[in-house]
């Protein structure tokens, strides 16, 4: 039997998604309370991972069990265990299902605020002043099927991402950039919305984001937006 999850959690208080020893993470936290309610132990599969201090709305998973349970049951009973983290769908799929593989597009979205306020100081990342119409011309150089490498973190044997539709909002005071994409590797939005930001602040100019797209490995990188601002919304199959 697969059971499949959609989930929301707070990044801030936890190392990250993936599974740690003698760290708090949501895959540890929900792997625990499963494996209590099922009497066995239970694995989970997530559609990615997000890095220490991203947040989710929708993120994903699946996990795999003989033992039958009504999928409300478990949505109540994770939901009257867990902290921080708050199951929104749960229901059982077919066996040829899979949180990543299956996946179609994702929908991330970071948020930039222009007031400086201490209370959201853990989900939007602080800027006075960015020349938001040059952010946006800057932004559709990524669209498309490109070579990322210059944009992610780690070794990978490929690069290779397609952006289906970068989108600004703009609204009291904050700026919400939305992506979206087929995949996205580590550190992959965050450099994105830095190079953006380098853009903005007139550190950096489109010619040095064509130059570092497609182009070859190297270390004079843009910068690395903070993982705060950052949510993964929705995932779509």
């Amino acid at each position: 039997m697969r059971y499949f999850l959609v989930i929301s959690y707070d990044g801030s208080k936890f190392y990250g998604f993936q599974r740690q020893n003698n760290l708090q993470s949501v895959q540890n936290e929900i792997e625990k309370n499963l494996s209590k309610i099922f009497d066995e132990e239970v694995l989970i599969k997530g559609a990615g991972r997000t890095d220490r201090g991203v947040h989710a709305k929708g993120q994903c998973l699946h996990f795999d069990s003989d033992k039958i349970f009504k999928p409300s049951f478990l949505k109540k009973t994770l939901n009257d265990n867990l902290v921080n983290i708050h199951v929104k769908k749960c229901r059982i799929v077919s066996d040829d299902f899979h949180a990543r593989f299956s996946v179609k597009k994702k929908h991330y979205q970071y948020v930039i605020t222009f007031n400086k306020d201490e209370y959201n100081s853990d989900y939007m990342y602080y800027h006075n002043k960015l020349d938001i119409p040059k952010m946006k011309k800057a932004s559709k150089l990524f669209l498309g099927v490109h070579n990322f490498q210059n944009f992610v973190s780690g070794i990978r044997d490929d690069y290779t991402c397609i952006i289906y539709k970068i989108k600004f909002v703009y609204f009291n005071n904050h700026l919400t950039i939305h992506f979206y994409g087929k995949s996205f590797y580590r550190y992959m939005v965050r450099n994105l919305v830095g190079a953006l930001v380098d853009v903005g602040k007139g550190k950096a100019s489109n010619e040095d984001i064509f130059r570092l797209l497609n182009g070859e490995k190297t270390d004079k990188m843009l910068s690395t937006a903070p993982a705060k601002g950052l949510t993964l919304l929705k995932i779509y199959y």
